[in-house]
């Protein structure tokens, strides 16, 4: 969960520095606990690159871990909108971070996250539309995909990376 949060609305390559920074906080080759994350003091957690916001959401998710008000292991066992209605209760935990939570941590086969700019793009570019689709448009394209909308959203993601049809690479 606090990689998800680590991983908000940043570049792949800004958010695993400054995750990696996070992790080296701690002793090397297991996961911090909650505990041990909640005594890290807040401007140690600015130095290796976390908002101040980003901070307080970290803390939130582990407090509740710590009191255990969420049971990260009984997420593994309720349905998709279950899940994405218990994360969304913490402090910045969103419909994106619990949806790439479900597909990422918990391998969940069939999520479309239609809120992921990059999906919207490429949904856009590979069906040609002149604007970017609306989150009912790509749920209704989506259907096709059903029950492996995870792995389409994969493939969407890769797509980003190639050469739009009629283009021609230089060189």
């Amino acid at each position: 969960m606090i990689e998800s949060i680590v991983w908000q609305q940043l570049s792949g390559k800004a958010a695993a520095t400054i995750y990696a920074r996070f992790l080296a906080l701690f002793p090397a080759g297991r996961y911090p606990t909650p505990e041990e994350i909640l005594a890290v003091p807040q401007p140690t957690l600015r130095q290796v690159g976390l908002s101040s916001q980003k901070s307080a959401y970290i803390r939130d998710v582990c407090e509740r871990v710590s009191v255990g008000a969420l049971d990260l292991d009984q997420l593994e066992s309720m349905g998709d909108e279950a899940v994405i209605t218990t994360l969304t209760e913490v402090k910045g935990i969103g419909r994106w971070t619990a949806e790439m939570f479900l597909m990422f941590r918990l391998h969940r086969p069939d999520v479309l996250p239609v809120g992921d700019l990059g999906i919207v793009k490429a949904i856009q570019r590979l069906y040609g539309l002149r604007k970017p689709p609306s989150a009912d448009k790509m749920l209704a394209i989506g259907q096709r995909w059903q029950p492996y909308r995870s792995v389409a959203s994969w493939y969407l993601w890769a797509s980003l990376e190639m050469d739009p049809p009629g283009k021609k690479r230089k060189g």
